[in-house]
């Protein structure tokens, strides 16, 4: 039984599940209307390119590319939602914005960036930075399964070439950082 305030971990599923089920639909949408994505992706530092800080995270090339944010957002938010110390919707909010924002600041030049990665690494950022800070055991392990399981990911914030957008990696893990120090002080 959750404590008041807390989430079940059936609710937190659900609304994970929710959330990326959102993600295919919208990819879907965009295919059968023949949507283009770049006028809705991060732009960097044009003016266009700020309504990509907020659309983005929504928004894949492919289905491929929806497929590979899928697994590893819906372990995050929900192991992010089922634990109230986590501050769940803040930090949420927090990554978003500063994994856009980032992205939006050096973002390379002519170069459009979507997808929900950004928020993939933000997540696994706050919750092993946040499995340190918060003092808990139970933080503490679900940090240690993160790096244990997940922890090759963060090779990608490491500068490449191609259409990987390392930098919203990148700006991605620094907000779930900056994120879990502004939460766990």
């Amino acid at each position: 039984m959750a404590s008041r305030g807390q989430i079940k971990t059936r609710d937190a599923v659900e609304i994970s599940s929710m959330v990326v089920a959102g993600l295919f639909a919208i990819h879907l949408a965009r295919t059968i209307l023949r949507i283009s994505a770049v006028p809705y992706g991060i732009v960097p530092r044009t003016g266009n390119g700020l309504v990509g800080i907020l659309l983005s995270p929504l928004l894949h090339a492919n289905w491929a590319h929806v497929l590979a944010n899928a697994l590893p957002l819906f372990l995050f938010l929900t192991l992010l939602l089922t634990n109230q110390r986590y501050y769940p919707s803040r930090a949420l909010a927090m990554i978003w914005l500063a994994s856009g924002l980032g992205t939006w600041l050096i973002g390379r030049s002519g170069s459009v960036h979507i997808g929900a990665s950004g928020i993939v690494f933000g997540l696994a950022a706050y919750l092993i930075a946040s499995g340190f800070l918060m003092k808990c055991w139970k933080a503490a392990l679900v940090a240690v399964v993160i790096v244990l399981l997940f922890g090759g990911m963060f090779y990608g914030v490491l500068p490449q070439a191609g259409p990987i957008s390392w930098e919203g990696h990148l700006c991605g893990a620094l907000g779930g950082v900056w994120a879990a120090r502004q939460n766990h002080r």
